[in-house]
C-alpha cells in the first residue's frame, strides 16, 4: 500500500475520473498517455497488456472507458509497480501487475502468463528520446525509461509482437521524427497501419505519431488527417480536452 508521502502526488485524469498516485519528480504522467489510451481500441473481454505502464496511466485509462477488459500492467521498476497496483485498486480497475522486462525473453513472459499468442491488444508508449539530443539521468532505471537505444523499439515491438494473437493490434506513441523507425520495426509481422500525427500547434512540424498495427494484416496504411493540441493562443482544442477528459476518443478506434 502507497502512504501519504512529501513525494508523491495524487492527481487527476480524465476529468477526474481517474485519480493516479504518482513521484513528485522524475517523469510524470502526462498527455501522452491520455493519447495512447483514446487510440487503443479494445472490447469487454478482451486481453489487454501496457507494455511498460509506468504507474498505470495508459492502461487504467483504457480500463475506465471499456469495462470488462482483462488488464496486466507490466512494469520494469518495482515502486513504479507498486504505484501501478495501488492505483488501481483505488480506482476499483482490476489489474495483473507485473515487474517484468519488456526486452525479456519468451520464457520470461510466460512465468508471468504472457506466453505466445495469448493477448488481444497490446498499448505502449516505449522510452523514444533521442540518446544524442537528451542528456538521460544519471540513475539508470530513470535512464531507461526514457532514452532510446537503437535496438530498443525493436526490442518493444517483438515482445508484442509475440504475446498478440494473430489479428491482434499493438497501439503505440513515438516522436514524430522517428516514424520511419516506428515503420521499419513493424514491417516484420505487422501491418494495417494506422498512422495519426500529433501537432502541438499549427504550422508546426508534428510532435508525435500514435500508430495502430495489426498482427498479419494486410490492409493498406491509412495516414489520418493530423491532431492539432492547441488553438493559435495556445489554449487546448475544445476536441483534444475532450479526449483528455475521457468524453471522446480518437479515430484510431474504429466507430
Amino acid at each position: 500500500m502507497i502512504e501519504a508521502a512529501p513525494d508523491i502526488t495524487e492527481d487527476a485524469f480524465l476529468g477526474g475520473q481517474l485519480r493516479l498516485k504518482q513521484k513528485r519528480s522524475g517523469h510524470r504522467a502526462g498527455h501522452d498517455a491520455i493519447l495512447l489510451a483514446a487510440a487503443t481500441e479494445a472490447h469487454a473481454g478482451d486481453r489487454v497488456v501496457d507494455l511498460g505502464a509506468g504507474i498505470g496511466t495508459a492502461g487504467l485509462a483504457l480500463a475506465r472507458r471499456v469495462a470488462g477488459v482483462k488488464l496486466s500492467l507490466v512494469e520494469i521498476d518495482p515502486e513504479l509497480a507498486e504505484l501501478a497496483r495501488a492505483n488501481a485498486a483505488a480506482n476499483a480497475i482490476a489489474a495483473e501487475v507485473m515487474v517484468l522486462d519488456v526486452t525479456a525473453d519468451a520464457q520470461a513472459f510466460s512465468i508471468h502468463g504472457l506466453g505466445p499468442d495469448s493477448v488481444d491488444v497490446v498499448l505502449t508508449n516505449p522510452p523514444f528520446n533521442d540518446p544524442v539530443r537528451h542528456r538521460g539521468s544519471p540513475d539508470q532505471m530513470r535512464h531507461s525509461a526514457h532514452v532510446a537505444t537503437e535496438e530498443t523499439l525493436h526490442a518493444w515491438v517483438h515482445a508484442a509482437r509475440r504475446i498478440l494473437r494473430s489479428n491482434g493490434a499493438l497501439t503505440l506513441i513515438w516522436r514524430a521524427d522517428g516514424i520511419t523507425d516506428v515503420l521499419a520495426a513493424l514491417s516484420r509481422g505487422f501491418g494495417s497501419f494506422v498512422v495519426l500525427p500529433i501537432h502541438g500547434e499549427a504550422g508546426r512540424p508534428a510532435i508525435r505519431v500514435l500508430v495502430r498495427a495489426t498482427k498479419g494484416g494486410r490492409a493498406p496504411t491509412r495516414l489520418l488527417p493530423g491532431l492539432m493540441l492547441n488553438e493559435e493562443s495556445r489554449v487546448p482544442k475544445k476536441e483534444v480536452m475532450d479526449i483528455l477528459e475521457g468524453r471522446s476518443v480518437l479515430p484510431l478506434v474504429e466507430p
